[in-house]
């Protein structure tokens, strides 16, 4: 029963609201900080009151700050949020009420805060290396998003580690440097609302200072008060302060020095020799310090002391000018007149000026005074850290001089002028004369006009009578000149002469001669006239130009025959005219195409016109080296007459063009100005007609270089020219290859040395001897399967080694196999063998190894020497193979070694040579064999052993093993154990085989 009626009160109250409701516009609100806006709060119903409630919940009423209610009309009321700032977010409530009526509604309003930069100073700086941390301080609602930039790139920490962007939004840079230095753009943006703002900062980065002295050495004047400045400029960020020292004490402000402000200049006040010495400049900041000396020289600056004006008259017989001076080192004294220069001695051949000095004291004597020797003559007193000069007068008088030229041309009725120049000191005054009476200064016909030191007698003459003589005469204090001037009637000029006539189709290129005579009077224009045959003459005046020599004349017809000549005028009158000259125009030079629809004859007499052909041009340098005067000839017109011309031109190694000059058809030349120094320059100059534009005429010119003023000194110093650097680098160049081709020699064996060592002189490279020991053992060892190489080497007696019973020192004839040394100790058995098998096997080996493709060199050399006996070899096989063996076996075990005595010179051809073979070891342990002592053939048949060349080709070196010692002067001789003895002879033969496998280090083996 309860629950039903709250219901039904329920019910009567939400009846008794639904009469009034309330509604606000705009139904919600985004207002920025420090913006203001109005909310509209409507009421349908009657309402007395209508209210707003702040979001704490209290009544606005009238006089509360930044909010105002204001009731429009009974239905209406207006809130206002003015300046609005983020404590005036929250919900607004209207409330309507009318007795017991109630409505109301609420408002959410929001206060946002755009971007705000709060802190982002610019520049920020930094020094060099350390980890910059850029400030940028951004305030928004919500929190923007930050963007850096570095000259306009967008900063990526991924691509570049000393980049990193911090919590706080600042941008860091580890280590920074120099080159970071420059604007960065910190952007924030806010995605909710699109909102994006920035703001760009100066980054400074701050480096150590750099100083540099204005003058390493200055130079200061002694005891005359004057001052000193020695100055340095220092740089650095930020900028340094500077500081000086003398004698390790750091100087200040005061009596006797003065600092500017920032202390890169310090003045030296009273400058004595005790100031003298070096001063250190030192400059500071947060990133370091630098110093720089700079030394002072304290001398006497010269001073002319003594110098005073002359006065002289003409003819006197002398004046002597005097100047003194002092100074510390003692000046020089020179004297100078206009660009003329005295020092010491004579100075003319006349001998009339002597300069002499004495000291500090100089004299300049004039002799036999002229008035050209008036004037300001100045005293210069130098010495090494400076000079004086100074100026004095000397005033000569002297009688009136009178210039000017004495012939001037007239006609009755021009005007003429008379110039007398008066050139005296004292002024002078001038008076004219005609016939012995002076002349008034104004009369009908005539005037005088005065102005020193020009005296002007204008006359215009009236009647025959007016020409004639006319004396001026000038007089002052030291006396008086007269002179007689002459005005003479003026002629008309003499006829020009026509050398040559150029014709073309329409116009005509007429080349003349000026007039012998001008008449007295300048000659202002030519008068050309032309005529067909038979026909009236046609007349045009061309005024005078510059070295005019060429007139034009146009609208001729072509192919006709013409007539021309010329005549001069000047102020008179016209002069005669030259002789006729005639000449024939050229035919029309056009195309003309047939069509079967126009007659041939229609076609023959129909000549259309046509443009101009191209202008002839001429180029020629104005004064001042960059101004061309380009000037044309007018050609073939084309039958229509020129009405303008147009020129262009430009640099050549530039695409535009100067503006186009568009110039009368009666002009001749353009000139231009302003030209690029050194440069070349393209100018086109376009003829057109009623028919159109020719063909540019086309002129290159290049300007002149920019004149430079060079010092004496540079000009006097001397330099190497560009040929010889070019030679200098070119030996460089050579020793350098000569360098690396000696180092390639002695360590790789290679090079040029080492070719012209092997082809020419026969020699292998330093250390090639043992490697080819090495070399040979190697493959010798390694491979027994290939035929053996033979290879015969001879020795002479008395070699070093033996003389001196020392071991044999390994050479080009040196075994390439060592013996074992178990097998040196057992004493060699000696096999017999018969000299024929002997040779016969040595004779196949050589064959067989040159014919095999895989044999690398064959070496047989041949000595001739008495009979001698062998050493038998260390490390003889235990079984002696037959010479046929050593031919037969595709492998052999051993190399046999074979020594053969030739006796074809020295010894009879009975005498027999003993031949021993020597067997060497494959390996260390193969089989050993045996050799014997044979007889070898006589002389006729061991040559038969020769292969490359002749016998004293051969190197000359032992032949015996190493580890066998030897004694060639017909001695026994033991081995190291005393087991075996060999009477060894002079000069044994030696033929060795060696396995064709050997490398080789040089190309001996296959030569010898």
């Amino acid at each position: 029963m309860l629950q039903t009626r709250d219901i039904i009160w329920g019910l009567l109250v939400i009846g008794c609201a639904a009469a009034i409701q309330v509604q606000i516009t705009p139904a919600q609100g985004e207002i920025s900080v420090g913006e203001s806006k109005f909310f509209l709060c409507e009421v349908t119903g009657d309402a007395k009151d209508i209210d707003w409630y702040a979001p704490s919940g209290e009544k606005i009423v009238p006089g509360t700050p930044d909010l105002s209610v204001t009731r429009n009309d009974e239905a209406t009321s207006t809130l206002i949020i003015y300046h609005a700032s983020v404590d005036d977010a929250g919900n607004y409530k209207c409330v309507a009420k009318n007795g017991d009526q109630e409505a109301q509604t609420t408002v959410p309003v929001k206060i946002f805060q755009k971007i705000h930069f709060r802190n982002a100073p610019s520049p920020q700086e930094f020094n060099e290396g350390d980890d910059a941390d850029i400030i940028c301080d951004v305030d928004s609602s919500p929190p923007a998003n930050i963007i850096w930039k570095h000259k306009s790139s967008r900063i990526q920490p991924a691509k570049d580690v000393r980049y990193a962007f911090l919590e706080n939004g600042h941008l860091q840079i580890r280590s920074i440097k120099k080159t970071d230095e420059g604007p960065y753009t910190c952007e924030a943006r806010v995605m909710a609302r699109g909102e994006i703002d920035f703001r760009t900062m100066s980054v400074i980065v701050n480096v150590l200072p750099t100083i540099r002295a204005r003058q390493s050495e200055v130079n200061a004047t002694a005891d005359i008060g004057s001052p000193a400045l020695l100055a340095c400029d220092a740089d650095g960020f930020p900028e340094p302060t500077v500081t000086w020292a003398h004698n390790n004490v750091d100087l200040e402000t005061g009596e006797k020095y003065s600092l500017n402000e920032d202390g890169s200049e310090l003045i030296i006040k009273d400058v004595t020799k005790v100031d003298e010495g070096d001063y250190v400049c030192k400059a500071k900041n947060k990133a370091g310090e630098k110093t720089e000396e700079v030394s002072l020289n304290v001398f006497v600056q010269p001073k002319i002391t003594f110098l005073n004006n002359q006065t002289a008259s003409e003819f006197d017989e002398q004046v002597v000018l005097t100047c003194e001076a002092s100074g510390d080192p003692t000046p020089t004294i020179s004297w100078s007149f206009g660009n003329r220069v005295f020092t010491e001695g004579e100075q003319s051949i006349d001998r009339n000026v002597v300069v002499r000095s004495h000291a500090r004291v100089s004299s300049l004597t004039l002799k036999n005074i002229q008035f050209t020797y008036a004037g300001q003559y100045l005293c210069t007193a130098s010495n090494s850290i400076g000079q004086d000069n100074q100026h004095m007068h000397l005033e000569v008088r002297y009688t009136p001089k009178i210039l000017g030229m004495v012939t001037v041309f007239t006609w009755e009725g021009n005007a003429a002028n008379i110039s007398c120049e008066v050139d005296a000191h004292p002024e002078a005054s001038v008076v004219w004369f005609r016939d012995g009476f002076q002349l008034p200064a104004n009369a009908t016909n005539m005037k005088i006009y005065n102005t020193p030191p020009f005296s002007y007698l204008e006359i215009t003459p009236e009647s025959q009578s007016d020409f004639g003589s006319y004396n001026c005469t000038a007089a002052n204090m030291m006396g008086s000149e007269s002179k007689e001037f002459l005005l003479i009637q003026a002629v008309v000029p003499s006829s020009p002469e026509i050398l040559q006539v150029e014709p073309f189709s329409s116009t005509a290129v007429v080349e003349f001669e000026e007039p012998e005579s001008s008449g007295g009077v300048p000659i202002i224009k030519y008068r050309v006239q032309w005529r067909l045959a038979g026909r009236e003459w046609t007349t045009k005046e061309y005024h005078v130009g510059d070295d005019m020599t060429t007139v034009a004349i146009v609208g001729l017809k072509p192919e006709s025959n013409y007539e021309v000549k010329m005549s001069a005028i000047n102020g008179k009158g016209e002069g005669e005219s030259s002789l006729p000259g005639s000449f024939k125009t050229k035919p029309v030079q056009f195309s003309l195409t047939m069509t079967s629809s126009v007659p041939p004859s229609f076609a023959a007499t129909s000549l259309p016109l046509r443009e101009p052909s191209a202008p002839k041009l001429e180029g020629k340098p104005q004064n001042g080296g960059n101004v061309l005067k380009v000037k044309w000839t007018e050609q073939d017109d084309g039958g229509s007459p020129i009405k303008h011309y147009l020129v262009r031109y430009k640099a050549t190694h530039v695409s535009d063009w100067k503006p186009e000059i568009r110039l009368p058809y009666s002009s001749e030349y353009v000139v231009l100005s302003g030209l690029d120094w050194d440069t070349e320059y393209l100018v086109y100059v376009v003829a057109e007609n009623q028919q159109g534009r020719s063909i540019p005429g086309v002129l290159r010119y290049r300007t002149d270089v920019e004149p430079t003023s060079v010092p004496d000194k540079l000009n006097r110093g001397s330099g190497l020219g560009t040929g010889a650097i070019v030679g200098i680098l070119i030996v460089i160049f050579f020793l350098l290859l000569v360098g690396v081709d000696v180092t390639c020699y002695f360590l790789n064996k290679c090079g040029l040395l080492m070719c012209i060592a092997v082809n020419f002189c026969g020699k292998a490279g330093p250390g090639a001897k043992s490697k080819d020991m090495e070399e040979g053992k190697a493959a010798f060892t390694k491979d027994e399967s290939k035929e053996p190489i033979v290879e015969v080497r001879t020795e002479e007696e008395h070699t070093p080694n033996q003389e001196g019973r020392g071991p044999t020192e390994p050479n080009e004839t040196t075994p390439l196999t060592e013996p074992e040394p178990a097998a040196a100790e057992a004493a060699p058995p000696v096999v017999n063998l018969l000299p024929s098998a002997t040779l016969n096997s040595v004779t196949e080996s050589v064959s067989t190894t040159q014919s095999s493709p895989a044999s690398e060199s064959t070496a047989l050399t041949i000595s001739t020497s008495s009979p001698t006996k062998a050493t038998p070899a260390s490390s003889p096989p235990k079984t002696a193979p037959h010479s046929s063996s050593i031919k037969s076996n595709p492998q052999p075990a051993v190399g046999a070694l074979v020594d053969v005595s030739d006796t074809s010179n020295a010894v009879p051809p009975s005498t027999q040579t003993s031949v021993s073979v020597s067997p060497t070891l494959a390996s260390a342990d193969g089989p050993q064999s045996k050799s014997e002592p044979v007889k070898a053939p006589d002389s006729t048949q061991s040559t038969d052993l020769q292969v490359d060349g002749p016998t004293e080709d051969a190197p000359k070196a032992p032949c015996t093993d190493p580890t066998a010692p030897v004694h060639n002067d017909g001695k026994a001789v033991k081995d190291e154990n005393g087991k075996s003895e060999t009477e060894v002879k002079n000069a044994t033969t030696e033929v060795k085989t060696v396995p064709n496998e050997a490398p080789q280090a040089n190309g001996n083996e296959s030569k010898a």
